[in-house]
């Protein structure tokens, strides 16, 4: 006995064994099917076989003319493959790519109890990622075009030479195809790629929206070998193939034979179902691998067995329903239900198979159901009821599905297409009235309920929804049924919004023209179906070509035309021809001055050829003819953000956020703005405000990231970038940036790991290639630094970053040919416009001792941007190096009058100054940069230069000791050192030895090379007094006589000297030849001009040590040695005074 309310064992195995009503008519209809026994068999039978026998078939293709039983015998194996507990899923025509197709086959897999999670988010992406991709250039930061660009990329070409090989096969718009450039295209391919870049800071997105394949397949596929593991078969049916085929076909081949997606799963079984075989090219080679079903009408056979499953035995009724039929078994199912009244009520299909099939229906009521219900193109109970009238409707809908030529999938109905066709003739041709009225009834309720739809959805964006458009299409259908001339010219405008959206949305209005024209007999309408069809078939150029045809021969009104200018410069816009674009726009300004979107693309085109003024007008514009839109004003903000217009720009963004404040794209361009202009703490308010939106909003963590990083905040930076990491695990954009900022934080192990993992998520993704490149540099790993360059390199031709950066390591290996060879390419892909390149190539000159390359490649930055700092910077210190010092003084006043607190260029004005003898202002100079960078050693070298150049010995002492400290300039540090020591009296014996005072000559003459051939000469009078000096003091004055001679004849070349060295050294020879009136007139000469400390400082030590040579007369020398020391001494006294 069981207790009350508590069912046994028995009643919980038929309470769950029992099926709903559905599932109960789609088990009797399926117990009435015939026929097909080796087809069946075959499918069941391969279940039986192991992946690994070659018997086993992993590609049915099923294919025989309309009407043959195609889709039934699909219901059947999906049945069978049921039984065999396969999961299952079937597209048919209602979907328009293959995007949707993995949607579909997602969902159904869903109502079986197994979600792909990962493919059903990024499918959300996806189509979240096709709406924003109108603004894709919106934030494009790279610098205006050169006029020599760079090539395609081979995968752009060869994508773009396949587009225009398909563009030729367009009827009447064949002509456009010649006029193309694959090149152009190609290159506007690269262009889009940097676009989206620019706009969703993602590469991910980027290629989501590029080439949306190759992102969402792999992740398919994975999904699929997950789900794989927890059953024994997956079985994917594709029917009504010859309408996917277009868009479908090459990307199941890829994935069923080859691994460009992943492995796929052994245990999936795909089928195929057409009108049409294999294609031939495609499927040629592995037409062993496909098992076809070339379905045939009936056998007499198996149209007698159909026939007496539904109680059709007369023989002369038998006869009839295999005469008329032909054998086709969805007209010997439909005829079998009218031979109750004998042979003679069996009427031909190709007449009166309608009306005839009818009359086995007694009720008018039921009659007129199945009439009113072959008019949509698909029912569910809410289209059912609309369709029929009140009075009909009830329990009708579950008599309908029952039928035979009805089939039910997704919770909606379908009449098979050759009942329905002759349904729909019938009432055609009898009652074009009745026809009219009910079509138009249709398309009003169809209306209705997508205009439902459109709250809160912006107008530009209404194509991208799956379920408005598929609303409009149906009404769009209806209106054309209805009145198809006048109706046709709607329709026509309806593809160019299409088109503007995307493909699969104009293929969608293509069959809705192509299915009016067959089921109207309008050639018209089945002409424009059939052209636009193979015209978007052209694929990447496909909306391009569509829009093209509706130019050549839709009879299209000025504001129409317009429209269709505009989309094709949007096409254009985002694929980077901005000229192209701009002229398409010119076009639609024309025929239509009140046209928004004339004025509104127009204005982002000019933006990114950098016409800013251009740009703002046409933005202004579009502004006064469509005040407070959203958009319009945040792209006028882009504008000037991407001009650097900063202030302005913010302003914008502001009326941006009064309008709608949860425009989180707003927050974050108005936060990247504040941040540009120093404003840190109101850009990090900005970005938290635009998290606070929307926590998942990758380009505002990255962004916010960046700014923790520049603050010095690296734990809140990595918080902002791990967090990313969170949201999209396997985003190789966001392991990319994550990797550059381990690496600019100097963690180079991490940063080669991170973008190690980066380069394993996408082999193609440059960047990450050579951000790894220069983290392992850094490393000291070179060999592995190089071969990622490389490969960064071999992805991106013109990838100026990592041709610098390769020069940078081959310049450190000894390579000075490659190094500039990178170093000229990266100048080449930056065109007529680029500076960054030549900041790099000069400063390598610079480096490398070319000085005067160098400053060509400073004055040509200068030409191209003259308000540039860092180009200017360069040239100061190129020309210091230089020691041109008058051109340098200038520019250096310059700088420092805007940027007075630039150490570096405070140090070079202060060297520039030393030179100059303004060695109190050199040393205000160096005394402030010093303030500013204590820790950079070599402001002490200069500083002590200058102290020395002053006779300010205990200074000079320290800064030397600080450089001797920083391990910089150690070994000049420690010479100098001594000299200083020796000049303040603090020598012990070795310094005292006059050999080691003579060997420190060399660095004097260093200061007194300034220009042409002046700078040749004290070198040579070096060599000269040195080797003099020594000769005299061993062995007397007599003896170096001869030498003494030469630093005279040397002197003579220069007729002006500019200062003192070589006038010294002439009054030196002349004490040492007692050519007395010479040494004096030189010593007042060398007076007369432009000396420092040092210089007064070495004639002293040079005359007490000549003085001291076996053969002199101390006394000659003790005047002149008395005169130098008294100048020096009231040198050293002014400075130090002072």
């Amino acid at each position: 006995m069981v207790a009350a309310g508590i069912r046994d064992e028995g009643d919980v195995r038929v309470a769950q064994a029992r099926l709903s009503m559905q599932e109960l008519i789609g088990r009797r209809k399926r117990a009435g099917f015939v026929g097909r026994r080796n087809e069946l068999d075959l499918f069941r039978g391969n279940f039986d076989t192991s992946p690994e026998d070659e018997r086993h078939s992993f590609v049915f293709h099923i294919h025989g003319t309309a009407g043959v039983g195609k889709s039934s015998l699909v219901r059947e194996l999906e049945a069978v493959a049921t039984q065999r507990k396969a999961l299952t899923a079937c597209t048919d025509e209602t979907v328009n790519s293959a995007p949707e197709a993995m949607a579909a086959i997602s969902a159904q897999f869903a109502r079986q109890g197994v979600e792909l999670k990962a493919l059903d988010k990024l499918l959300a992406a996806y189509r979240q990622r096709r709406h924003e991709a109108e603004t894709a250039s919106a934030a494009l930061d790279a610098g205006p075009d050169s006029g020599s660009p760079a090539p395609p990329s081979a995968g752009s070409m060869a994508v773009t030479q396949a587009g225009l090989i398909g563009l030729g096969m367009v009827p009447v718009v064949g002509a456009f195809a010649g006029a193309i450039d694959p090149n152009q295209v190609a290159n506007g391919t690269d262009r889009l790629r940097a676009a989206l870049s620019a706009r969703f800071r993602n590469h991910d997105d980027v290629q989501l929206v590029l080439e949306p394949l190759k992102i969402l397949t792999p992740v398919f596929v994975s999904e699929l070998d997950r789900v794989a593991a927890d059953v024994p078969w997956i079985a994917l049916f594709f029917d009504t193939y010859e309408r996917t085929a277009p868009f479908l076909d090459a990307w199941l081949l890829d994935l069923v034979t080859t691994d460009r997606y992943g492995a796929l799963p052994a245990n999936v079984i795909l089928t195929l179902a057409g009108q049409h075989g294999p294609d031939p090219a495609r499927w040629g080679d592995y037409a062993g691998f496909v098992t076809e079903l070339a379905l045939e009408p009936f056998t007499e056979s198996e149209a007698r067995q159909l026939l007496a499953a539904k109680q059709v035995v007369d023989e002369d009724v038998v006869r009839e329903v295999l005469r008329l039929s032909g054998g086709l078994p969805v007209l010997v199912s439909t005829l079998a239900k009218d031979a109750g009244g004998g042979a003679g009520a069996v009427g031909d299909p190709s007449a009166t198979a309608v009306e005839r099939f009818l009359k086995w229906e007694r009720d008018p009521a039921r009659r007129a159901v199945a009439l009113a219900c072959a008019l949509p193109r698909w029912l569910d109970e809410d289209v059912f009821r609309m369709a029929v009238d009140d009075g009909e409707a009830e329990g009708a809908y579950d008599w309908l599905r029952g039928l035979p030529f009805v089939t039910e999938r997704e919770g909606r109905v379908r009449y098979h297409d050759v009942v329905r066709t002759a349904m729909l003739r019938l009432q055609r041709t009898r009652a074009p009235r009745q026809w009219a009225e009910a079509h138009a009834r249709l398309a009003e309720v169809f209306g209705r309920w997508r205009g439902e739809t459109e709250e809160g959805v912006d107008r530009e964006e209404l194509w991208l929804s799956d379920t408005w458009r598929e609303l409009r299409l149906e009404e769009l259908y209806h209106l054309l049924c209805a009145r198809p001339g006048n109706a046709l010219g709607r329709v026509l405008a309806d593809v160019v919004n299409a088109c503007d959206a995307d493909t699969a949305a104009a293929r969608g209005c293509a069959r809705v023209l192509s299915d009016v024209g067959k089921q109207t007999d309008t050639e018209t309408l089945r002409g424009w179906g059939r052209d636009l069809l193979v015209a978007l078939s052209a694929e990447p150029c496909g909306e391009l070509s569509a829009l093209a045809l509706l130019l050549e021969r839709a009879d299209l009104d000025a504001s129409a035309r317009a429209d269709v200018y505009n989309a094709r410069g949007r096409k254009l816009r985002k694929t980077g021809d901005y000229d192209a674009a701009l002229a398409e726009y010119d076009r639609a300004a024309a025929l239509n001055p009140e046209s928004v979107e004339a004025y509104y693309g127009r204005g982002i085109a000019h933006s990114r050829r950098r016409d800013a003024a251009a740009a703002l007008t046409d933005l202004d514009r579009a502004d006064q003819l469509l005040p407070g839109t959203a958009r319009i004003i945040f792209e006028r903000g882009e504008a000037l953000r991407i001009m650097r217009r900063f202030e302005e720009s913010i302003e914008v963004f502001d009326q941006v956020l009064a309008l709608d404040p949860t425009y989180k794209k707003a927050w974050g361009s108005r936060a990247s703005s504040k941040y540009f202009l120093g404003d840190h703490d109101g850009a990090l308010a900005d970005f938290d405000r635009a998290m606070e939106i929307d926590d998942e909003y990758l380009w505002g963590l990255v962004q916010r990231g960046k700014l923790h990083r520049d603050q010095g905040r690296p734990e809140e930076a990595f918080a902002d970038l791990d967090r990313a990491v969170e949201v999209a695990p396997d985003s190789v954009w966001i392991a990319s940036e994550r990797g550059d900022l381990y690496r600019l934080a100097g963690r180079n192990e991490e940063a080669a790991e991170e973008l190690a993992r980066a380069c394993a998520l996408d082999p193609e993704y440059a960047s990450a290639y050579a951000g790894r490149g220069y983290a392992l540099a850094r490393l000291g790993r070179d060999a592995e630094a190089r071969a990622a360059f490389d490969r960064a390199i071999e992805l991106r031709p013109a990838y100026s970053w990592a041709l610098v950066h390769r020069a940078l390591l081959r310049g450190s290996l000894g390579d000075e040919e490659g190094q500039f060879a990178d170093l000229d390419g990266a100048v080449s892909v930056e065109g007529a416009t680029g500076i960054w390149a030549l900041h790099q190539r000069a400063v390598a000159y610079s480096a490398t001792g070319r000085r005067v390359e160098a400053l060509a490649d400073c004055e040509l930055v200068l030409r191209r941007h003259p308000g540039d700092d860092l180009g200017r910077q360069l040239k100061m210190m190129t020309l210091v190096s230089l020691s041109v010092d008058d051109e340098a003084a200038a520019e250096l006043d310059r700088v420092l009058e805007r940027d007075p607190l630039n150490a570096a260029m405070l140090a070079n004005r202060g060297v520039v100054r030393l030179r100059r003898g303004r060695y109190l202002e050199a040393l205000r100079d160096l005394d402030q940069a010093i303030l500013l960078d204590p820790d950079e050693a070599n402001l002490y070298v200069a500083r002590a230069k200058t102290c020395i150049a002053m006779g300010r010995l205990p200074q000079a002492l320290a800064d030397l000791g600080r450089c001797v400290e920083r391990g910089t300039a150690v070994e000049w540090a420690s010479r100098r050192t001594a000299e200083v020591l020796f000049w303040c009296g603090r020598h012990d014996d070795e310094a005292q030895r006059p050999d080691w005072y003579v060997d420190t000559m060399p660095e004097r003459w260093e200061r007194a090379r300034n220009v042409g051939g002046w700078m040749r000469v004290p070198g040579l009078v070096d060599v000269q007094v040195k080797s003099a000096l020594k000769l005299s003091m061993s062995t007397g004055l007599g003896a170096a006589m001869p030498l003494w001679h030469a630093p005279l004849r040397a002197s003579a070349q220069v007729d002006t000297p500019v200062d003192a060295t070589v006038t010294f050294a002439q009054a030196l020879a002349g004490c040492a030849l007692g050519d007395w009136s010479r040494a004096d007139s030189a010593i007042t000469e060398g007076l007369s001009l432009s000396h420092d400390w040092e210089d007064l400082a070495d004639l002293t030590v040079q005359l007490t040590l000549l003085s001291r040579s076996p053969d002199a007369d101390p006394a000659l020398f003790a005047p002149r040695l008395a005169r130098v020391t008294e100048a020096r001494n009231a040198f050293q006294a002014r400075y130090a005074a002072q």
